[in-house]
């Protein structure tokens, strides 16, 4: 079975992917890495029903400060979830639309 086959992938005349389709699916990829740990899938999917601080993560998990921390370091490199400073603390969100879409289909969520 050739890869020319799927719908979703365009080669040119010699045969090869495209550079942007490559790129795309790297993208892809890259987020599907980052939500395959069972600590940020369970950090997003939190988020998604309430925006919280690391305290409050760090007490529904109960998991150490710095267990939290480091992920939610992944989850805001990878554009994934957004702190926004709220008084002494900084609140936690889920900014990127396919991860979100990706945790509602994982959980049966509409």
């Amino acid at each position: 079975m050739s890869c020319n086959r799927y719908s979703g992938i365009r080669t040119g005349s010699t045969g090869v992917m495209a550079l942007e389709d490559v790129k795309v699916f790297e993208k892809h990829a890259e987020l599907l890495k980052a939500l395959a740990h069972p600590v940020r899938l369970c950090i997003v999917h939190g988020l998604m029903q309430n925006e919280c601080n690391v305290t409050k993560i760090q007490n529904c998990l109960n998991l150490p400060q710095s267990t939290v921390s480091q992920q939610l370091g992944v989850l805001k490199n990878k554009g994934i979830i957004r702190g926004q400073r709220k008084g002494l603390e900084i609140c936690y969100s889920v900014v990127d639309q396919d991860a979100k879409a990706i945790v509602r289909l994982l959980f049966g969520e509409d």
